[in-house]
């Protein structure tokens, strides 16, 4: 099984590199934002035709029983910062690209096999929980309250919030490529006020965060 890994920043490819080193296992780095991974997705396709792309890396979490360093695989991804209006199709609703899904579903057996995972024996002796749930993707990064306060009004059952995993779903349904995103917390917005919990996730606590990763691909 070819499998695609795309991440958007160096550090988070330096850290997941270290992890696989089967020619089966590709590992990229698209860059920040929803065209960069787009790119990135389709160059991935074209050029390694995976059998599955996941989007690993950090992301921002909503939710009381989320904890910086816990794991959201994506049950469905949408867009937090799209919106077609109502002129033309009142159909298309606050999120979704008109003529395309409102969510993107994970792909079933990589989400059933995904939720399989103990998260107790993923790494001896962390703390750290696996979730599953709604990713949603914009163009921002997420760095007060306010701006996280608007997104989750829109999406109040967001889990994480990222910049690149939704638009590489969408790549992945346009050339039907089954697809999941698998996110690190390394920020509670609502918990912060100056994106000092990202700053020290990558300073303190970035190590080992993706062995989650690792283990998922080590299943398929």
């Amino acid at each position: 099984m070819k499998i695609g890994i795309i991440v958007a920043m160096d550090k988070e490819l330096h850290q997941l590199q270290q992890l696989f080193s089967s020619s089966d296992v590709l590992v990229q780095k698209c860059g920040i934002g929803k065209v960069n991974a787009a790119l990135g997705a389709q160059r991935m396709i074209n050029e390694f035709h995976p059998d599955c792309i996941i989007s690993s890396g950090c992301a921002g979490g909503n939710g009381d029983d989320i904890n910086i360093q816990d794991v959201i695989v994506s049950t469905e991804l949408t867009y937090h910062d799209v919106y077609c209006g109502t002129a033309i199709d009142d159909t298309t609703i606050y999120g979704q690209v008109q003529g395309l899904p409102a969510r993107y579903p994970a792909d079933s057996y990589l989400l059933s096999k995904a939720q399989q995972m103990d998260s107790s024996l993923l790494i001896p002796h962390s703390s750290f929980q696996v979730h599953s749930g709604l990713i949603v993707t914009g163009d921002w990064f997420v760095d007060t309250r306010e701006k996280m306060r608007e997104i989750i009004g829109h999406f109040p059952d967001a889990k994480a919030v990222d910049m690149e995993s939704c638009a590489i779903a969408q790549t992945c349904y346009i050339n039907k490529v089954p697809f999941i995103s698998f996110r690190v917390i390394s920020d509670i917005p609502l918990r912060d006020t100056d994106a000092s919990q990202y700053h020290n996730f990558w300073d303190t606590i970035a190590d080992h965060s993706f062995q989650v990763t690792r283990t998922f691909v080590e299943s398929l």
